[in-house]
């Protein structure tokens, strides 16, 4: 069995992804490219890099004394990573008509497709994303796990400014490391739209051995569903009350077929629509979030009408699954099979047997399964709101299962993250902590004020760090409520025992409980902390780390 000819891929040919396709694959020795830009991004620049382009640097509002986007330890950082093959792609982020499996939404998302096709590329290549903006608000990309170069995090205000309707934006960095990321807008509410896709990164050395793979992308869905945004679901969380935080922005509302995000447009706060959406009793369970969706999806489909994968009977199948939903935690079994956890977020554990997963926000595993003789379910439940998502496993041609089906796995034994021991060859060496930063996570489902430290998000706000030091991050959660913590730029490994603990980019938080990561100041630049649950980071619950000069 050969791992790298045999496996098929769910979704498009490589790297074609969105309303684009890939332009080109160039080899080790190209490194062209116009890098252009336009509208509000014309003269931004993104600084030097592998290819060796010049331009401005974009410097945030904030103190002084810590390394920019673009600063000389960023390029030093950026091309100690390497500098391989490049891989061109094209994304437009376009409003549309999404169809769902019976219901048609009007949407916005990366192309036509949910998600967005699959971008492929393989570590040790250079990335070119050139992100096209046919949307009527501004946007952002950022590419969720990915160790990149600052100034390609796409944070608007803090490591580039917004891209404007009809303008566009090259993202160009280095990928140094292999697995299952994904990337999605990182401006407002629009990821709880349909602005993402998975972003999947081969190993030229791939360990594993299967026959064919599966891309799952999980999501909860709102938009367009009885009047519904993501919009007018935050406000009426926050009680109508309009967003305050500093984002380091100045913009102007624009006029739009959406309700433009508060964050985007303070002064053009978004006015609830449709039926109320918010869990009454979202504290219920450890994993509940705060918004009751209409839909749960596998792969853009809804349970009356599922994706469907097949193989034949003894297929050896690597999932990469992708939780890509805005408010959800899910439990995730394949009726009739044993999974074997072999990455999580991308890096790979010691092999665990599990009969169900549980995936917070943004989290991603990757799974081997043996497949057997028939039709199977793919379930995921959606923790704390009573309803599930669903896609089918054929290795026949029998009769699909109820969209109502509950595998027995799902009541079966779970691996937690904490409870996986990462791989020898991505362990975090034993160091003590050079540096410790202690965070309280405050909020509450009344006010709706999540934050740090009880202080909402401000460019001003910076935890500093500097390069070379072993940094023990410590999370209080005073909350009612779990979230989902991820950190860009960087890995973490899960702390708090003898030894080091999966290697990760996003970890659950429980109520009450704290969150032990050391991770090493490798990345300098200026990299943001937040909630995954985007209802929550978008009340505030963001903070930064800089790196200090």
């Amino acid at each position: 069995m050969h791992a790298l000819t045999r496996r098929r891929v769910l979704g498009a040919s490589i790297a074609a992804v969105g309303a684009g396709a890939l332009a080109a694959c160039s080899g080790s020795g190209d490194q062209s490219g116009s890098g252009s830009r336009a509208g509000s991004m014309a003269g931004s620049g993104s600084g030097a890099d592998p290819g060796g382009r010049g331009g401005g640097s974009f410097v945030p509002k904030g103190p002084a004394g810590f390394v920019n986007p673009s600063d000389p330890e960023v390029i030093a950082a950026e091309k100690a990573r390497g500098s391989g093959p490049v891989r061109r792609v094209k994304l437009t982020a376009t409003a549309t008509t999404l169809d769902l499996g019976g219901p048609r939404v009007k949407s916005w998302a990366y192309g036509d497709t949910l998600p967005g096709k699959a971008i492929r590329v393989t570590a040790g290549d250079v990335l070119d994303l050139t992100l096209a903006n046919h949307l009527p608000e501004a946007t952002s990309l950022h590419s969720h796990g990915i160790r990149l170069r600052c100034d390609m995090d796409g944070v608007p205000g803090l490591t580039q400014p917004s891209i404007s309707p009809g303008a566009d934006f090259n993202y160009r960095f280095a990928v140094a490391h292999p697995g299952t990321y994904w990337v999605h807008s990182h401006s407002g509410m629009q990821m709880d739209r349909g602005l993402y896709a998975p972003l999947i990164v081969e190993d030229p050395k791939e360990p594993l051995s299967y026959d064919k793979e599966w891309v799952v992308v999980l999501d909860d869905w709102v938009d367009g569903v009885d009047g519904s945004t993501p919009d007018a679901v935050l406000q009426e969380l926050r009680g109508g009350k309009p967003m305050t935080m500093d984002t380091g922005e100045e913009t102007a509302p624009v006029s739009t077929g959406h309700t433009p995000s508060a964050r985007s447009h303070p002064s053009a706060p978004a006015k609830p629509s449709g039926p109320s959406r918010i869990l009454q009793d979202a504290g219920s369970s450890r994993f509940g979030g705060n918004v009751g969706y209409p839909h749960y999806l596998v792969n853009g489909r809804i349970p009356t009408a599922p994706s469907s994968f097949r193989a034949r009977p003894g297929d050896r199948i690597r999932l990469r699954i992708v939780n890509a939903s805005a408010d959800t935690a899910f439990r995730v079994a394949l009726g009739g099979h044993e999974m074997t956890v072999t990455h999580t977020d991308g890096y790979p554990v010691q092999h665990a047997a599990t009969d169900a997963l549980l995936i917070g926000m943004a989290e991603r595993y990757d799974v081997l399964v043996t497949a057997e003789d028939g039709v199977f379910p793919l379930v995921a439940l959606a923790e704390g709101k009573k309803a599930t998502a669903l896609a089918v496993l054929r290795t026949d041609n029998g009769q699909a299962p109820d969209a109502s089906v509950r595998p027995p796995e799902l009541d079966g034994r779970l691996v937690a993250a904490d409870e996986l021991e990462p791989h020898e060859s991505v362990a975090l060496s034993r160091r003590e902590p050079d540096r410790e930063l202690r965070l309280r996570v405050t909020g509450n489902m009344e006010e709706f004020n999540w934050g740090f430290d009880n202080e909402p998000y401000s460019v001003d706000k910076r935890h500093p760090v500097r390069m070379g030091e072993r940094v023990r991050l410590t999370l209080v959660n005073r909350t009612r409520m779990w979230h989902p913590i991820h950190l860009h730029g960087h890995t973490f490994a899960l702390a708090g025992s003898d030894a080091a603990g999966a290697r990760k980019d996003t970890a659950p938080l429980l109520p009450r409980r704290e969150l032990v990561v050391d991770f090493d100041a490798d990345n300098p630049g200026l990299w943001m902390l937040h909630c995954h649950d985007q209802y929550h980071s978008e009340a505030g619950m963001m903070t930064l780390l800089g790196y200090q000069k």
